[in-house]
């Protein structure tokens, strides 16, 4: 029990360091250090409505990541209601919503699941499910 209390502060800490890194891109523009995806990657990202979702790889997300900081620069990016259950001594996962401010209004809300993997030692995310939330 001890050893899984260990794992969960572990994962936590480096979950609150990803969350300030998150923080610092949507001023900076410089998304390197939430880049944390693993090599097979992806993102299921669901709109509005009933629509199917739409997939991404690991290039098309970091891409669009790119593209969705450069858009949305000196807004912050809040995560609220997170929720971390590990799976196993090597798997977990974060349930969140996430919101973009800028000026005190809401431009985005998205829920969204990730899954984290420890590879060669290091926690990666092998994917996520994001949804729309208006």
């Amino acid at each position: 029990m001890i050893e899984t209390e260990n794992l969960l502060k572990e994962f936590t800490n480096m979950h609150d360091q990803f969350i300030r890194d998150w923080n610092k891109a949507m001023q900076t523009g410089d998304t390197s250090a939430v880049e944390k995806m693993a090599d097979d990657y992806y993102v299921a990202f669901f709109k509005s409505g009933n629509e199917k979702p739409m997939f991404f790889n690991i290039d098309e997300a970091i891409d669009g990541m790119k593209q969705s900081v450069n858009h949305f620069l000196g807004a912050s990016k809040n995560f609220e209601n997170r929720v971390i259950r590990l799976r196993n001594q090597n798997n977990a996962v974060v349930f969140l919503e996430q919101l973009i401010i800028k000026d005190e209004k809401v431009l985005a809300r998205l829920f969204t699941i990730e899954n984290w993997e420890i590879r060669n030692g290091e926690w990666k995310i092998t994917r996520e499910i994001e949804e729309s939330i208006h």
